[in-house]
């Protein structure tokens, strides 16, 4: 899991890069005192051996201004900013890159295996080391409640790289604008939700558009012998019984799973209905029988097998909206913005709070060929503010 933090240059401070360098790595390695399994290693996908290593830091130059950057992100150049490929990063929980601009600006990336944690964990972290460098000492200490909330267990069999694909991934990111956003939210309210209909949310407007427009364009009515779903991860913290806090460390968040019909038109009222239906089953029971462990890793196994066996398609969909992406201060102030970058699984989509009030940035990871359609169709093309130049190169 990517994030990069892009700060601007503060001309009235007199704190330069080394400095700036220095002051990140110290605070970096303070913090990870209180989240000492980051400072370990990943051991066959298992468990983290916390023999204290330390995480990699990589420091850059970049030749470009900020602005350049942040005006347009690219996915694909967003990567630079990364310190080693994202499918090459072994058994390391973390690792991190700072990069000086031109202009004195600084972007701070990190990557956290999401085999250690979920994106909530990723932001307690992230803004655990901010908070940190800024010289608080009331820091949320993590709590590592995962292994007593979920007991270790055999997961031979488990093929926990399905969707990881190397080679053949095109990502785009594309703007979507609140008005269109409000439009869409309009258009799917009508006569969806029975006795007490409810608007649909931003997210589930997307999300069922998004994933109706990408059927059509590669015309999955034609195959009929597979299966093709929707995947929405959700937070179970705040879910359990009792709840949980945001701190609660590791992969607390699960798939809520959906297979709309493909039988004539696709009907983007009944996904969202579809959609609330198995968000609202993960509650207090699904988590008890996640604790069992047993029956949900052999469903997990199964859609594994189906997948690689290209039988069941999946199109997965994450929400960073109304995370704390750009609160992270070491101490020179908050971030202009936050950005992802290209990644190495398919059928992806990443959602951001675009800058822009209400609008929303949706960062899309497909094969080529899919991505060449998709991007062509004319129903999503009259939804898109913005379609980013692939071909543009900021160095």
């Amino acid at each position: 899991m990517p994030l990069i933090l892009f700060y601007p240059n503060n001309p009235d401070s007199d704190i330069d890069n080394e400095q700036k360098s220095a002051h990140l790595k110290n605070s970096l390695s303070e913090c990870l005192t209180k989240f000492y399994p980051l400072a370990g290693r990943v051991v066959n996908h298992d468990f983290v051996d916390c023999v204290d290593a330390g995480v990699p830091y990589v420091e850059a130059r970049a030749n470009c201004q900020l602005s350049d950057v942040i005006t347009n992100p690219i996915p694909k150049e967003c990567n630079k900013f990364l310190p080693c490929d994202l499918d090459d990063v072994r058994d390391l929980p973390v690792v991190v890159q700072v990069t000086f601009f031109e202009c004195g600006g600084v972007a701070v990336a990190a990557c956290l295996s999401h085999i250690v944690a979920d994106a909530m964990s990723f932001f307690t972290f992230v803004n655990g080391w901010a908070t940190t460098a800024h010289g608080e000492t009331d820091v949320p200490l993590p709590q590592f409640r995962g292994p007593s909330f979920f007991p270790p267990m055999d997961t031979t069999g488990f093929m926990v790289n399905v969707g990881i694909v190397k080679d053949n991934i095109v990502t785009k990111r594309f703007v979507v604008s609140s008005s269109k956003i409000e439009a869409l939210r309009d258009k799917f309210s009508e006569n969806t939700f029975g006795e007490f209909p409810r608007r649909p949310s931003r997210i589930e407007a997307l999300s069922a558009f998004i994933w109706a427009r990408f059927m059509t364009a590669i015309k999955a009515q034609d195959e009929p012998n597979k299966i093709y779903s929707l995947l929405h991860a959700v937070n179970v913290r705040p879910r359990t019984d009792p709840p949980l806090p945001d701190h609660v460390f590791g992969n607390f968040s699960r798939l809520a799973i959906v297979v709309p019909s493909l039988d004539g038109e696709i009907n983007c009222q009944a996904i969202i209905s579809q959609m609330r239906n198995e968000i609202k089953k993960i509650n207090g029971d699904y988590v008890k029988k996640l604790r069992e462990g047993g029956s949900h890793l052999s469903i997990m196994k199964d859609r594994a097998v189906k997948v690689k066996k290209g039988e069941l398609i999946s199109f997965s969909f994450t929400s960073l909206c109304r995370f704390p992406l750009c609160v992270a201060d070491f101490g020179w102030g908050k971030p202009l913005r936050a950005g992802s970058a290209s990644l190495t699984f398919k059928n992806l989509v990443v959602f951001l709070d675009a800058p822009t009030e209400g609008g929303i940035e949706v960062w899309v990871n497909l094969k080529k060929e899919d991505m060449e359609k998709f991007e062509m169709d004319k129903e999503f093309l009259g939804f898109v503010s913005t379609i980013p130049d692939e071909n543009k190169s900021w160095f």
